[in-house]
């Protein structure tokens, strides 16, 4: 049996799991979540280790065989680099995967959370068994993890699958270019939990100067207040406009996986979050663009399913990462518990 610790690191949360792997089977054991600490890297180090000290003590100063760190980019993955990701401001050339594994004295790996997530889903998600695999996060942000031939592909620099920050082709000739990852237009822009709120703001506007404004949205005064989740419980109510986003969203990400289809030849694209909560609002629409832009043998090899892991993803992500640290992971299933 060895114990291993994931550490899922985001912009405004920070998570510290604890878990065992035994017996070809990963059950975390505890877990704590806090706000990430203004001050960047330092304080944030510091109440990382801590909590996981406290975890260890807690389970009987049990002996730590490894760590995974999960992070948002860019980062190195090879060096254990975190290098100045946008939503952790002063966060430049952090050896995090060097200070954990000096301060614990065990293996520390440090992996994206695309490429985090993609070996979760691989492992013991919705990739299970296949050889080539892509990964979407489809949450904040819009990034691909790729398995290629059985292994992590992460690029010449730990960048491959930043696909969120392509500029998409029109799938059906909209007006609007939402911006995502700093780019008016990318598939970020579009495909992202943020991307959907713009869109809504922007068809809302539009509306409303046509004199028909949604629910959702009654007066430019409301602009302001719409979310992807205000945008998602409208579509879900039936409003039109929601649901015309959702479709603009959906022809959009079938552009992207008619891309993927056609450049990796994957065997399943694997989605997450808005994805994966909200499949039966952008699944026709995607796979309409599919039908007419990915070659017939290459769109008919492939799956797209929506991610498994649902809630537990992130923590079966580090956790994923630590298991690679050991040189370990493949035959492994993931047991989730509520922590």
């Amino acid at each position: 049996m060895a114990y291993i610790a994931g550490l899922d690191i985001g912009g405004t949360k920070l998570a510290v799991l604890l878990a065992k792997a035994e017996d070809g089977v990963v059950t975390p054991l505890a877990k704590r979540k806090f706000p990430t600490p203004k001050g960047g890297y330092p304080p944030a180090r510091e109440s990382m280790a801590s909590a996981l000290r406290e975890l260890l003590h807690q389970a009987g100063d049990v002996e730590l065989s490894s760590i995974g760190i999960s992070c948002g980019g860019p980062l190195d993955s090879a060096k254990g680099l975190i290098l100045s990701p946008p939503n952790l401001p002063g966060w430049d050339e952090i050896p995090a995967a060097e200070d954990f594994a000096q301060a614990f004295g065990v293996p520390c790996r440090l992996q994206n959370d695309a490429d985090a997530c993609a070996l979760a889903e691989w492992r013991f998600g919705a990739g299970r068994g296949c050889q080539s695999m892509v990964f979407l996060t489809f949450g904040t942000g819009f990034g691909a993890g790729l398995i290629l031939d059985g292994k992590l592909y992460t690029g010449a620099s730990s960048m491959a699958g930043e696909i969120g920050h392509c500029r998409c082709p029109q799938a059906d000739g909209t007006p609007y270019a939402p911006v995502g990852s700093g780019k008016a237009g990318s598939f970020e822009g579009f495909c992202s939990g943020g991307g959907l709120a713009e869109l809504g703001r922007a068809m809302a506007l539009e509306a409303i100067q046509k004199g028909t404004p949604p629910a959702y949205c009654p007066s430019p005064e409301a602009l302001g207040s719409v979310t992807a989740l205000s945008m998602a419980q409208a579509a879900e109510a039936g409003d039109p406009v929601a649901l015309a986003a959702y479709r603009c969203c959906g022809r959009h990400l079938g552009m992207a996986l008619s891309l993927l289809m056609d450049l990796l030849n994957p065997e399943r694209i694997v989605i997450g979050s808005v994805y994966a909560r909200s499949e039966h609002l952008l699944r026709e629409a995607a796979l309409e663009v599919v039908q007419r832009e990915a070659l017939p043998g290459n769109r008919a090899a492939c799956q797209v399913v929506p991610a498994a892991l649902g809630d537990s993803l992130g923590d079966a992500a580090a956790l994923s990462v630590a298991l690679a640290a050991l040189g370990q992971g493949e035959g492994f299933t993931f047991a989730p518990a509520a922590l």
